[in-house]
């Protein structure tokens, strides 16, 4: 049977609405390189910025 990996060894980053960090989680495997925010509160409350 696999291990188990600690939070502590996956990656971080910090959110870009409320400055917390947050790790990697699972279902964001496969993109984590676009997660910007850490909840979908977060995402829906982002700051206003230029339209991109």
């Amino acid at each position: 049977m696999a291990r188990m990996r600690q939070k502590a060894d996956l990656p971080t980053k910090v959110c870009a609405a409320c400055g917390r960090p947050f790790a990697w989680r699972r279902k964001w495997a496969r993109d984590w390189p676009q997660v910007k925010y850490c909840s979908d509160r977060c995402r829906a409350a982002k700051p206003p910025g230029p339209e991109s």
